[in-house]
């Protein structure tokens, strides 16, 4: 069993920068299937980017160039640069134990908590 933890997002203004975390708990992380989700309110979860077992790693259109991931072996990380008011909304990690996910949340199991990230105009 995985848990996951999302570290305290935070309020930045447009163009800015802001890097979440996720604590891996509770499992071996390494043959998971990890990925960054969001939601703003009165929009559905949109996928962000995901990263398998094998070292592939996709994002989408909406964050590439702006959002990195990147993972060590207790923690993922979003890296969020250019930051814009539309990226304003909750945050979650997720995870599958798979060797194949994409962007479709329905696919993952473990979910953190969710941490708010707030762009200001």
């Amino acid at each position: 069993q995985l848990q996951l933890q999302e570290s305290e997002g935070g309020s930045v203004e447009a163009g800015g920068s802001l890097s979440l975390s996720c604590k891996m708990t509770g499992s071996t992380p390494s043959t998971y299937c990890m990925a960054w989700f969001r939601q703003a309110p009165g929009k559905e979860r949109e996928g962000l980017v995901f990263h398998r077992p094998s070292g592939q790693t996709n994002y989408a259109d909406s964050v590439k160039g702006r959002f990195t991931f990147s993972r060590d072996k207790e923690r993922l990380y979003l890296e969020m640069n250019g930051l814009k008011p539309n990226d304003t909304a909750v945050y979650y990690c997720a995870a599958i134990g798979h060797f194949y996910c994409d962007l479709n949340g329905a696919r993952y199991t473990y979910w953190g908590q969710g941490t708010q990230v707030t762009v200001s105009s």
